[in-house]
């Protein structure tokens, strides 16, 4: 069991959850104790692709971690919540309403390398404490701007999105929804909401960007609708359902549900493995003498097999990650 399960996470399920309706799945499968772990948190009240690796693949978590990700995002303008987003706290009202043409004029100054605050409600540590725990206590939270990118940023439309309350007993498939791209701005009339596509970098939060992107248009707004649509290699169309992964624990075809390690090294360039070079690299040892390019390669042995992660550099081969397979 060494490989990728791509969720499509419904609203109501948390990673950790996902984590640990995998793990009960294999077991009812009679794979016995399976290494689980997922590559990139996504919020509950979040949907979309939860790449969740499986044995060896767990040892690519990290490298998934600091991948690019893609967001569908729906922005309502009028009220801004502590959480900014559909949970939280009223905390800001506008009786503005921005037109398409005037968000479409603000969204260049959220491209590219930009400064984010984060929401005070997020995981991040501040003196060793979760800042949604300082939070959630009434304390006053400064959160610190760090530098995001956002490679991209327009809108669209956006996929199908999972609202139902999710059964974690029964894992049972829930009931989708399609919004509106826009609504409103009728002959030019404001907006109520706008849904926006972003493809950013590690540590970017859709709910600051959404905040920022109404204040630059006048007025105040909060996140209704979060759904990642792409995470590292990984898309929508490779994802299944929670019906279909309980499918599994009863008896479907492992290859329903699974993709290979390698599906999570397609971004990356192969590198063939002479025997004597895969069995040093399979040590540990740093392999010489070869002529590939300097970069980060993944090697595999004669027989295909993922031998390890491994950095080029000035004719000599170093592994970055082993495989055990």
């Amino acid at each position: 069991m060494n490989g990728w399960i791509i969720l499509d996470k419904p609203v109501g399920l948390g990673s950790t959850q996902a984590v640990g309706a995998v793990k009960r799945v294999c077991r009812e499968a009679g794979l016995g104790k399976v290494k689980v772990g997922h590559g990139g948190t996504l919020d509950p009240l979040a949907s979309g692709v939860l790449p969740i690796a499986l044995g060896e693949a767990t040892k690519l978590c990290g490298r998934m971690l600091d991948a690019s990700k893609v967001y569908d995002f729906t922005v309502r303008f009028g009220t801004e919540t502590a959480g900014l987003d559909a949970e939280g706290e009223v905390v800001a009202t506008s009786d503005v309403r921005p037109t398409l043409a005037e968000i479409e004029a603000v969204l260049p100054r959220f491209t590219g390398p930009i400064e984010q605050v984060p929401p005070a409600f997020s995981a991040i540590k501040i003196d060793g404490e979760r800042a949604y725990d300082r939070a959630r206590k009434g304390e006053a939270v400064e959160m610190k701007a760090r530098s995001v990118t956002i490679h991209s940023l327009r809108h669209g439309r956006t996929n199908r999105v999972p609202r139902s309350t999710l059964d974690l007993a029964s894992i049972a498939a829930p009931e989708e929804w399609t919004p509106d791209q826009v609504r409103g701005d009728e002959g030019g009339e404001g907006l109520q909401e706008i849904t926006l596509t972003a493809h950013v970098s590690k540590g970017t939060y859709i709910r600051s960007l959404a905040r920022d992107i109404a204040h630059a248009v006048g007025t105040v707004g909060h996140v209704t609708m979060l759904r990642r649509t792409k995470a590292g290699p990984f898309a929508l169309e490779q994802a299944i359902s929670l019906d279909k992964l309980n499918a599994f624990g009863q008896g479907a075809a492992q290859s329903e549900i699974f993709l290979s390690l390698e599906a999570g090294l397609v971004d990356i360039p192969a590198l063939n493995l002479s025997p004597e070079a895969a069995g040093a690299i399979r040590q540990g040892r740093v392999w010489t003498g070869g002529s590939t390019e300097d970069g980060l390669y993944w090697g595999r042995d004669s027989d295909m097999r993922p031998v390890a992660l491994i950095e080029a550099l000035a004719g000599t081969l170093k592994v970055v990650r082993g495989f055990n397979l």
